[in-house]
C-alpha cells in the first residue's frame, strides 16, 4: 500500500512549495513534471504551464513529461488520456509511484522548486480544471538541493529605447499576446492533424491486409476514409501538402 492523500498532497506541497488541495490537481501534469524535475533537473520548467485549465493545456504538460520518461528510461506507462480526466483513483496510483520512484532516485540535497519555475509564466498553485469538469487539482517534506547554475530566468532588456511612448508599449504587449495566441493554435492544430493521420494509416493497414474493404462502399473504415479524404467546396490540398503528409507521421 502506498501513501494516503493526506500524505502525498504534504510531501508534494513540501518538496514544490505548492498549496495544492486535491490529488486530482495532478492530472494537469504540471507538478508532476516538476517532482521529475527534482530528481533529474533537466525537466524545460519553462514550458511547463501552471495555469492552464483546458485538456489541451494538460497534454501538453504530459507530453514534456512523456519526453522526460524516454529521456531516463522510466519504466512506467502513461496513461495520459485517463490522468487528464483528473479522476482521483488515477491520479493517486500514479502519484503513489511517483512517490517510490522520488524515495529510490531523489539524489539529495536542496531543490529550489520556486527558482525552477521562474520563467514559466506560471503561478504558484495548479490550476483545478473547468467548472464542467470533475473536481480536480493534485508527506514528510522532502530533502531539497541547491539549483542548478544556469536555472535562473534573467529579464530580458531591448538594446534600443522606442519611442512610442505608452502607446507603443501596449501595441508591443498586444503584438506579444497574439504571437502567443497563434502559436497555441499551431501546437492545436498539429495535435489534431497527428491523431487524423495515426486514423488514416490504421485503415490503411486493414485495407491493404483485406483488400476487399476497398471495394466495399458500404463498411464502415471505407466511410470513415471518405469523410478523411472529403474537402470543402473550392477547396483543394496543395500537392506539397499531400506529399509531406505521406512522408510525415508525428507521434505524442
Amino acid at each position: 500500500m502506498g501513501e494516503s492523500r493526506q500524505e502525498l498532497l504534504a510531501w508534494v506541497n513540501g518538496l514544490l512549495q505548492l498549496n495544492i488541495t486535491k490529488v486530482e490537481q495532478c492530472g494537469t501534469g504540471a507538478a508532476l513534471c516538476q517532482i521529475y524535475d527534482s530528481i533529474f533537473l533537466d525537466v524545460p520548467m519553462s514550458r511547463v504551464r501552471f495555469n492552464v485549465n483546458t485538456e489541451y493545456g494538460y497534454l501538453e504538460n504530459f507530453k514534456i513529461l512523456s519526453n522526460t520518461f524516454r529521456k531516463h528510461h522510466v519504466d512506467r506507462p502513461l496513461h495520459v488520456e485517463q490522468l487528464v480526466k483528473c479522476k482521483m483513483q488515477d491520479n493517486l496510483e500514479f502519484l503513489q509511484f511517483t512517490k517510490r520512484y522520488w524515495d529510490q532516485y531523489y539524489p539529495g540535497g536542496d531543490y529550489d522548486a520556486v527558482g525552477r519555475r521562474k520563467g514559466a509564466g506560471a503561478g504558484a498553485t495548479p490550476s483545478a480544471p473547468p467548472a464542467a469538469r470533475p473536481a480536480a487539482a493534485a508527506a514528510n517534506s522532502g530533502a531539497r538541493r541547491p539549483m542548478a547554475a544556469g536555472a535562473t530566468a534573467t529579464p530580458r532588456t531591448t538594446s534600443r529605447q522606442t519611442g512610442g511612448g505608452p502607446a507603443s508599449s501596449a501595441l508591443q504587449q498586444k503584438n506579444a499576446e497574439l504571437m502567443e495566441t497563434v502559436q497555441g493554435l499551431e501546437r492545436e492544430r498539429d495535435f489534431y492533424f497527428s491523431k487524423l493521420r495515426d486514423i488514416e494509416l490504421l485503415i490503411q493497414q486493414a485495407m491493404e491486409a483485406e483488400p476487399s474493404l476497398e471495394e466495399d462502399e458500404g463498411s464502415l473504415l471505407k466511410q470513415i476514409q471518405t469523410i478523411l479524404y472529403s474537402t470543402e467546396e473550392g477547396f483543394e490540398i496543395p500537392q506539397e501538402a499531400e506529399t509531406e503528409a505521406a512522408g510525415e507521421e508525428e507521434t505524442f
